[in-house]
């Protein structure tokens, strides 16, 4: 394992709000560096966000989130640098998948088998990069076929918990975020006490 205290989080434009701006403060908190990237920016550039919600409608309902400022710049990102990776969900995941580069930091993540944290439609990138067949994935629902069109095994889990196998980390959505983050940190070797 990596003694690196640097961590990639990929985001873009409509990403999750509460899936970015969560993990981003905690794992920071934390002592982490948090480098968050989105392809053709740079850091101090932002990416929008939305506000997904669950108010008894059929799916989830969005709402405009905050303007989020990326750390680092896309561009100068190696996989080497960093001890594990989060994905949060949203819209973004659909499209990102879309940026073979962005594929190759997930590819790469999972070849050297350090963690990878993704939460609700975070499992399109893991899906499209490949990495999931075999494997066991929680995700939001509406992506369960997506995880298993990739080979994987969709867990559904209650929306407040987190599934982990090997490296991967994975859950619903942003209720999730106790224990979701929690089994993150453990996989990267971490421990909080009071």
């Amino acid at each position: 394992m990596t003694t690196s205290t640097k961590l990639l989080l990929l985001a873009g434009d409509f990403v999750e709000d509460y899936e970015t701006m969560v993990p981003f403060q905690a794992l920071s908190m934390l002592g982490y560096e948090v480098h968050a990237v989105c392809p053709d920016k740079k850091a101090g550039d932002s990416v929008r966000t939305a506000i997904h919600d669950f108010e008894g409608d059929q799916t989830y309902t969005e709402k405009p989130g905050h303007n989020f400022a990326l750390t680092y710049d896309f561009s100068e990102v190696s996989e080497d640098d960093y001890a594990g990776l989060v994905i949060p969900g949203g819209r973004a995941p659909e499209y990102l998948r879309l940026n073979p580069r962005v594929i190759e930091i997930v590819q790469a993540f999972n070849a050297a088998n350090k963690p990878i944290a993704a939460v609700c439609h975070g499992a399109q990138l893991l899906a499209a990069a490949g990495v999931l067949d075999g494997r066991e994935c929680s995700a939001y629902p509406a992506c369960g076929p997506d995880v298993k069109a990739a080979g994987g095994t969709y867990m559904d889990i209650p929306v407040d918990q987190a599934h982990v196998q090997g490296n991967l980390v994975t859950a619903p959505a942003w209720p999730a975020h106790p224990a979701w983050l929690a089994a993150f940190i453990k996989l990267l070797g971490a421990s909080v006490s009071l």
